[in-house]
C-alpha cells in the first residue's frame, strides 16, 4: 500500500490544540472545585476578637470581698442585705443615715452593696458598750414634761440629770409618760403622735408600730424633743416618712403621710406638728408609727402614756 504524506494546513492544527487544551483545564479545574478539596472557611467579619474564643466564667473565689467584711458580727457594724439603702439601715440601727455615710466615707449614698459591712456606732465608741446601753428594763411612769427638759430636749437630746427631773414642771393639756432608768436616755417624756385610734397593734414580725386610724389631713405630732434626720418617701413600704431622733438610744417614725411639714436636720419639740395624715404607700388613710431603741422596733403602747 502506497502512504502519501498531506501537508497540513496551516491555521486548522493550531485551533484544534487550542480546543484540546481548554477542554483539559475545564477538567482540572473541576477537580479543583470538588467539595473533597474544599478548605473550611469561616467568616468572622464584624466578630469581635474576645468574643471568637469561649470566655472563662470569674470563679467566685476570685471575686473582690465587700467593703468592711472582716468587721462582719461584730458589734457596732451593720451587713447589708438585698433591698436595703442607708435609710433603712440608719432606721434598722437607730441612727441618722448622713452619719453612717459620714462614719464609713460613704460619698454616694446609694451606692452600697450586699454583703458590705458598715459603722453604725461613731468612730471613738466602744461598739460592745453602745450595744448593750437601754437593756436593763425600763420603768414607766406618768409625769408632765419640765421646762429644764424640754429646754434642752429642744437641740435633740432629752434631759437626763436628777436635778432637771425634779424640777417643779408646769401644767400642760395632754398626759405624758416618762420613761426612767439608770441610762439617762430613758429620760424622754412621750406623747401620742395622733388622735385617731389604734387600729393595729404591735407585733414585731408583722407590724413593727401602731397603726392609727384618722382623716386626711389630720396633724401627725411629735411624740418626744427631738430633731428630725430623715424627711422624704425613699423608704419602700413607708410613703412619706418622718424619722426623729430623740438621743442615741431612742427614734420614732411616722410613716403614710400624706404631706410632711419638716425638713432635716431640723429641732422639733413634742407635740410639734410634723406632718399631715396621708394614705402614701398605703391601701387606707393612717398613721404607722414606731419606737425605735437601738434600732430595734419596741411596743409605743408600753411607753405612750395612758389615754
Amino acid at each position: 500500500m502506497r502512504l502519501h504524506w498531506q501537508r497540513p494546513v496551516p491555521g486548522r492544527t493550531t485551533s484544534s490544540f487550542r480546543v484540546l487544551a481548554a477542554c483539559v483545564l475545564a477538567v482540572t479545574l473541576a477537580g479543583c472545585a470538588s467539595p473533597r478539596n474544599k478548605a473550611p472557611v469561616e467568616d468572622r467579619v464584624g466578630v469581635p476578637s474576645a468574643a471568637r474564643a469561649p470566655v472563662a466564667a470569674v470563679p467566685e473565689a476570685d471575686k473582690p470581698p465587700p467593703p468592711g467584711i472582716e468587721n462582719a458580727g461584730k458589734p457596732g457594724y451593720y451587713t447589708v442585705k438585698p433591698g436595703d439603702t442607708l435609710i433603712r439601715v440608719g432606721l434598722e440601727s437607730g441612727q441618722n443615715w448622713r452619719d453612717i455615710a459620714r462614719w464609713n466615707n460613704i460619698d454616694n449614698p446609694n451606692l452600697i452593696e450586699v454583703g458590705q459591712v458598715v459603722r453604725v456606732v461613731p468612730p471613738g465608741t466602744d461598739p460592745a458598750v453602745a450595744s448593750t446601753r437601754g437593756v436593763p428594763p425600763a420603768k414607766v411612769e406618768s409625769r408632765a414634761l419640765d421646762a429644764k427638759a424640754g429646754a434642752s430636749a429642744a437641740s435633740g437630746v432629752a434631759a437626763a440629770t436628777p436635778a432637771a427631773a425634779s424640777a417643779p414642771a408646769p401644767s400642760v393639756p395632754e398626759r405624758t409618760a416618762t420613761v426612767t432608768s439608770a441610762s439617762g436616755d430613758d429620760d424622754i417624756n412621750w406623747a401620742w403622735p395622733a388622735r385617731g385610734a389604734v387600729t393595729s397593734g404591735f407585733d414585731e414580725s408583722r407590724n413593727k408600730g401602731l397603726a392609727i386610724a384618722g382623716k386626711a389631713g389630720d396633724p401627725v405630732l411629735a411624740a418626744a424633743d427631738g430633731r428630725v434626720v430623715y424627711a422624704g418617701s425613699g423608704l419602700r413600704g413607708y410613703g412619706n416618712l418622718v424619722i426623729v431622733k430623740h438621743n442615741s438610744t431612742y427614734l420614732t417614725a411616722y410613716a403614710h403621710n400624706q404631706t410632711l411639714l419638716v425638713k432635716e436636720d431640723q429641732s422639733v419639740k413634742r407635740g410639734q406638728k410634723i406632718a399631715e395624715m396621708g394614705s402614701s404607700d398605703a391601701d387606707r388613710v393612717q398613721l404607722h408609727f414606731e419606737i425605735r431603741k437601738q434600732g430595734r422596733p419596741v411596743d409605743p403602747a408600753r411607753l405612750l402614756p395612758p389615754r
